[in-house]
């Protein structure tokens, strides 16, 4: 129960076969100095999740084919309907104790705000990952300096990271993920953030570590290689991506997928992400570019 006035905060964790990650997570919700009204599991199958234990909160699993967008979707129709603020973590991602609090904080002073994302002590995404201890060692840590985190707002986003990201349940309204965009739904995030046509910031007052956890991701070079293409071109003609950031981020992915080909890093498909990005060009170009032809590749 939520006292009068106080808004709560639902957390929405869409994971597939990272059981060990989820169970960091949840152990470390469980030590939040304000608890989650709930944590909805969004999940395949049974054996996406640790095994069954009580937890502080109410824990909801729900089940059904895997997708980030479609998990999502499964996981905003699925939280109570009391919920104020709806937080969306990944399942590789280790929150300071006092996350959900700095989350709750923030949207009672920022009444005009209607998404954040908070900051992150590190990322993985880009290098070999972050191992959860090792995670756990720099949110602890920084939750022992003892201060209170600022309710910094930056300018205005495009969109949020989807690694943390919250919005209060009001602004998503009917507004869902888009199921075009299959399986990690490379720049849901942006997409989702951008159709809401809110004010979306970014902001110190909660903060945690993004692992990049490499288990689970999609180990197939040429499906994420034409994703990042084929997502920012798809997203840029439905008008949720401004023209700017399109451009940028397919140029910046053909530029780094050409340079790094021929020594590439240990845990990224180079080559197959180049041939991926163009037969994405090349779909383009013949007016065929459909992000679900990953399904294909």
């Amino acid at each position: 129960m939520k006292a009068s006035g106080e808004l709560s905060v639902g957390i929405v964790v869409a994971t597939l076969g990272r059981a060990r990650n989820v169970e960091t997570l949840l152990d470390r919700l469980a030590l939040q100095s304000r608890l989650p009204a709930c944590v909805l599991l969004s999940l395949e199958t049974p054996a996406d999740a640790p095994p069954e234990r009580p937890y502080p909160f109410p824990l909801i699993r729900i089940f059904g084919p895997r997708g980030l967008c479609q998990q999502r979707n499964r996981g905003i129709d699925g939280l109570p309907a009391d919920i104020d603020i709806v937080l969306f973590l990944d399942d590789d991602y280790v929150p300071s104790r006092r996350l959900v609090a700095g989350v709750a904080r923030f949207f009672a002073t920022h009444g005009g705000i209607d998404g954040a994302s908070g900051r992150l002590l590190a990322d993985g995404i880009n290098g070999p990952g972050i191992a959860p201890r090792t995670a756990v060692e720099l949110v602890e840590a920084e939750d022992a300096r003892g201060e209170e985190p600022a309710l910094s707002v930056s300018a205005p986003h495009p969109g949020l990271y989807g690694c943390n990201m919250a919005y209060r349940r009001a602004s998503i309204g009917a507004t869902r993920f888009d199921e075009n965009l299959p399986l990690y739904g490379w720049q849901e995030d942006i997409d989702f953030g951008g159709r809401l046509g809110g004010r979306l910031v970014y902001t110190d007052a909660f903060y945690g570590v993004h692992c990049g956890e490499k288990a689970g991701r999609e180990r197939n070079g040429r499906r994420l290689g034409y994703s990042q293409i084929a997502n920012p071109w798809y997203l840029w003609r439905k008008g949720s991506m401004p023209t700017r950031f399109a451009c940028r981020l397919m140029l910046r992915s053909l530029a780094a997928n050409t340079a790094r080909a021929l020594r590439p890093e240990p845990w990224i498909d180079r080559k197959g992400r180049l041939t991926g990005n163009w037969l994405a060009v090349r779909d383009i170009l013949i007016g065929g570019a459909d992000p679900r032809r990953i399904l294909e590749l």
